[in-house]
């Protein structure tokens, strides 16, 4: 064989070689069961809720819920509002951020495993050679001389066992646990900022009631006082209305508290400070309460719910570093080559071709390594054994997430129902009441007491109406809030479109 015959056929035989890697080691991943159950909790679920102020929900199965289901409300200003925390909210922008890394970070480490390292080198230098350090003591020593050299080196890392491409695996996976993660963000973002919205209108009108109940409590003692001054009422009598007053108008400075709070989240949510926020006023007027609510069963939840989606890509990730911890445990094989052309005169370098070439290929086999890279291992299946209970966890909060909301708007039905009928005979009682007034029939204090009652009906019945539709929301967002509806959403789950 010539010498220059042999790069040629060594460069064909490690060419070979690195054709040889198909094994792959470690778990396949698959995906768990999803649950099997067929409701969401314990007895059945009805059809729909019953009839509140004329409204009743129905509960629609395989009904697809729209990405922006915020615009079943039917209010411009909501949608406006929430239009203005997906643009300006600084949750996104991280949660984006973080899928762009993940996403860069794959490309990165694709291109270094799956194509071999090339680097270009050109150098000049400054030697002294003395030939008896080279083993030659009789040869004459030379003088000081100028080296110059341009070439190219290559090297590949042949993924004999798979290590590589688990590695990458797990990357995707990690790129997948982002997007679903920023998917969550969003319907996270948007659940918020309605239930917010809502909550600002439940606190304006409770305060207003508040308001009008203390000014008729404020008429009632003094009426008392007046009597009292007469001989016509005792003192204890007096001292419970004042008392009645005294906690009324103790009520009033907390709602203000949290009506300002409610505004402060708003304004985080779209961006702002809460000095430079400018928020729409929301009565509950302004809320049309979603008829058709969709409903699916327990095992297409977890393929809707974005935060479940992101457990289980985790723990795709967990799985395949196991097979990246067990391939560390075998041989790795290295191919590399480099020719140059060493010269010393700068002329030479191109015009005179290489002169100086290299081939080999090195095998490393960890040997004392064994019981780190083992200990390894096992971390990755205790990591494993981790991520799989985050996701049972996942799941079974995300049923019970639905089976809350469920329970809490049939609840929330009935007790409309009864609010709104409490509400309707305390204004009857105060309009026979204010006719009798007007007869002569019942006194002042009598009139500004069925007002008291009236007002104290309305504020219960509004606090009723605002919590159905807060628990609304909270059921769109526990049935995962039509993310995959959006332009590059996931692969819809049965019914979905």
């Amino acid at each position: 064989m010539t010498s220059s015959a042999f790069p040629v056929r060594a460069a064909l035989s490690l060419v070979a070689l690195a054709g040889l890697a198909g094994c792959t080691v470690g778990p396949d991943f698959r995906a768990p069961d999803p649950p099997s159950a067929a409701r969401y909790a314990s007895g059945a679920t009805p059809a729909a809720t019953v009839p509140a102020e004329g409204v009743a929900q129905n509960f629609v199965p395989a009904r697809d819920l729209p990405a922006e289901w915020w615009r079943l409300y039917a209010s411009p200003k909501l949608d406006a509002l929430v239009r203005a925390a997906l643009d300006a909210s600084p949750t996104l922008p991280q949660a984006r951020a973080r899928l762009v890394q993940a996403q860069e970070n794959l490309k990165a480490r694709t291109a270094s495993v799956q194509w071999p390292s090339a680097d270009g080198t050109a150098g000049v230098s400054r030697n002294q050679i003395d030939p008896a350090a080279l083993g030659f003591p009789e040869a004459p020593a030379t003088g000081p001389f100028t080296l110059y050299s341009i070439g190219f080196n290559v090297s590949y890392t042949v993924d004999a066992f798979g290590g590589a491409r688990r590695e990458l695996e797990s990357l995707e996976a990690g790129v997948e646990a982002r997007r679903y993660e920023l998917d969550a963000a969003q319907v996270a973002l948007t659940a918020n900022v309605v239930t917010a919205a809502i909550r600002t209108a439940q606190l304006r009108d409770q305060i207003a009631s508040a308001r009008s109940i203390l000014d008729a409590q404020s008429k009632l003692l003094s009426i008392a006082e007046q009597r009292l001054a007469l001989g016509a009422v005792s003192a204890v009598d007096v001292a419970r209305q004042r008392a009645l007053f005294a906690q009324t108008r103790a009520a009033i400075p907390p709602l203000e508290r949290d009506l300002a709070q409610t505004k402060h989240a708003l304004a985080v949510y779209t961006g702002s400070t809460p000095a430079e926020a400018s928020q729409p006023v929301f009565a509950l007027a302004d809320f049309t309460l979603p008829r058709d609510v969709p409903l699916v069963v327990p095992a297409d939840l977890v393929r809707q719910r974005p935060d479940i989606r992101a457990s289980e890509a985790r723990l795709h990730l967990a799985s395949a570093a196991i097979g990246v911890a067990e391939a560390n445990l075998y041989p790795r094989l290295t191919l590399s080559g480099g020719i140059s052309s060493d010269r010393t005169k700068i002329e030479d370098v191109l015009g005179s071709g290489a002169n100086v070439w290299n081939i080999g290929i090195a095998l490393v086999q960890p040997l004392l390594r064994w019981p780190e890279l083992n200990a390894r291992k096992r971390e990755a299946i205790a990591a494993y054994d981790e991520a799989l209970a985050g996701y049972r966890e996942a799941v079974l909060l995300g049923v019970a997430n639905v089976a809350d909301a469920l329970r809490a708007l049939e609840q929330d039905a009935h007790a409309l129902a009864a609010r709104s009928e409490a509400a309707r005979e305390t204004q009857r009682a105060y309009a026979i009441t204010r006719e009798r007034y007007a007869l002569g029939g019942v006194s002042q204090l009598e009139l500004l007491d069925a007002e008291r009652q009236r007002l104290e009906a309305e504020l219960e019945r509004s606090r009723a109406a605002a919590a159905r539709l807060a628990d609304t929301a909270a059921l769109f967002q526990a049935v995962g809030g039509g993310w995959w509806e959006t332009p590059g959403g996931g692969t819809p789950v049965a019914g979905a479109r």
